[in-house]
């Protein structure tokens, strides 16, 4: 589904990714962790288009996508939740999810956002209200739905449990968990490792720039250097 390899990028002369590799299959749900300023971040904003590349190549369903804009890896099915959500504060639930779906003008578009509203009940009754008004946690469900209306195969999500309560948390990384029945492929960062490695299929390990591990979820969580520096075990 996604394949990175020797990616590079940098903010000016600074350069923050040095060479990553990463695969993403189809049906998978991938995990990277890492501390702050592992460039987590920065990997997810190169993967969706706004981030410059330096070096390297970015496939995508089977075409190169490293140079391609933005907008048209989102029509290619490539779609992601920022991290800090970045809703419209000023304009409407039901308005942020219509956003999400501006490439579609088919009937289509109504049956997704009721699937959003089933998936997060708490939107649809406030569907009608305007997102800055929403709780963190609310906020989040938002962000996740929205990009879940430009019907990506494969969604990349960034920290959507930061700052949340646990039990939010929890109910976040259950939906996430559910998308694999619904055949979106999922490219998770987190810094809450342990439930991120808990519904991952696989995981990558990110240290300043670079992977310095990966594996199947279970042999992460089960690796003492990751139990000691991430799990807090």
């Amino acid at each position: 589904m996604l394949s990175v390899e020797k990616l590079h990028s940098a903010y000016g002369r600074i350069e923050v990714l040095h060479g990553v590799d990463l695969e993403v299959n189809s049906g998978e749900i991938v995990t990277v962790v890492g501390a702050n300023g592992a460039g987590k971040t920065t990997l997810l904003k190169c993967l969706s288009g706004i981030q410059p590349v330096t070096g390297g190549r970015i496939d995508f369903r089977g075409e190169a996508i490293t140079t391609v804009p933005a907008f048209k890896r989102l029509a290619r099915g490539l779609s992601q939740s920022p991290e800090g959500r970045q809703i419209f504060t000023n304009l409407s639930v039901e308005e942020n999810l219509r956003l999400g779906a501006f490439l579609f003008s088919d009937e289509r578009v109504t049956a997704d956002m009721d699937d959003a509203f089933a998936m997060f009940p708490i939107l649809k009754q406030k569907r009608n209200q305007m997102a800055g008004g929403l709780s963190g946690g609310q906020q989040q469900m938002l962000a996740i739905a929205r990009a879940l209306m430009g019907r990506p195969h494969c969604l990349l999500l960034d920290e959507p449990s930061m700052g949340l309560a646990p039990l939010l948390v929890a109910q976040i990384f259950e939906v996430v968990e559910s998308l694999k029945a619904r055949d979106v492929t999922v490219l998770l960062v987190e810094q809450n490792a342990f439930g991120a490695l808990k519904i991952a299929d696989r995981g990558y390990v990110m240290e300043t720039g670079r992977v310095t591990m990966s594996g199947t979820a279970a042999d992460l969580i089960a690796d003492p250097r990751i139990r000691e520096a991430y799990l807090g075990i």
